[in-house]
């Protein structure tokens, strides 16, 4: 049961609690197989996205017993991370105000073993020419190297791309490939694409963001809703519409994925059941 539903978290576009609720008792049935096992970072709002929000890993109290949670080691001691194996606990989730699910590139109980590798493209200013190249770029690199890749979009100001990763990978593999990528990227575009994290150092060129691919973090989940103006949401599309420039990194919205979904489905489904070579 969602509590205060009447809450406004979108004031720009009226979108309340028990909007946001729905949106992800929507898309639970393609979300869940992407997230199950996946260690949750929330961004949680308890007062809407004009007020500031906080990021919350470790749940060690006021949740409830059905609720799966995976130990994970930290400094001194361990973190409890909430999980989202069903649609009861989406709802769990967004009853806490929780607007954005950030996850682990693995999943429980191999933490230790990533089943995907993350490309995060971050660009530095808003260029749709220059980004549709590194994105495409960016899946044509991953093919010389022997990996097929799936794109989504961020949300924000972005796309993230992904390829799965085998059984044994670890994360100095999964870092290692992300870093070989990077690589050919400005060797081949040094104008358009960097390595710089501060945003100083860019020059304006698009940021590839390599580090997701480490113990620990994590990159904002398939179908999830951003904490931006409009209710932005991070979700799958095809590399034909980002050829065709028919796709942008905020496209998608709270109020229109569930046409999107009508027309498409999910665009991610194979990936789920696909193994990679590592």
């Amino acid at each position: 049961m969602i509590t205060h539903p009447d809450k406004v978290l979108f004031p720009d576009v009226g979108i309340t609690k028990g909007e946001m609720a729905a949106f992800y008792a929507l898309v639970a049935p393609v979300m869940v197989p992407h997230l199950a096992g996946r260690p949750i970072t929330m961004e949680r709002f308890p007062a809407g996205i004009g007020a500031t929000g906080f990021l919350q890993k470790d749940v060690v109290k006021g949740f409830p017993a059905w609720l799966k949670r995976a130990e994970a080691p930290k400094k001194g001691g361990v973190v409890h991370y909430p999980l989202a194996n069903d649609a009861r606990s989406l709802e769990w989730l967004a009853n806490q105000n929780t607007i954005a699910i950030h996850v682990w590139p693995s999943r429980a109980p191999r933490l230790a073993r990533p089943d995907l590798c993350v490309l995060d493209l971050d660009p530095s200013k808003d260029d749709p020419k220059a980004l549709r190249t590194i994105a495409l770029s960016t899946r044509d690199r991953l093919e010389e190297l022997g990996h097929q890749s799936w794109v989504k979009t961020s949300g924000s100001k972005g796309f993230h791309i992904v390829t799965p990763l085998g059984p044994r990978a670890t994360f100095d593999q999964s870092s290692a490939l992300a870093e070989r990528v990077a690589d050919l990227l400005i060797e081949r575009h040094p104008k358009l694409v960097t390595r710089e994290f501060s945003k100083a150092d860019r020059g304006g060129r698009i940021f590839i963001d390599t580090g997701r691919n480490r113990m620990g973090a994590t990159f904002v989940a398939v179908y999830s809703v951003r904490a931006k103006p409009g209710a932005p949401v991070s979700a799958p599309c095809t590399w034909t519409e980002i050829e065709r420039g028919k796709v942008q990194p905020q496209t998608f919205r709270l109020r229109s994925m569930a046409a999107r979904l009508d027309a498409v489905g999910d665009l991610w489904g194979d990936l789920v059941k696909k193994k990679g070579k590592r």
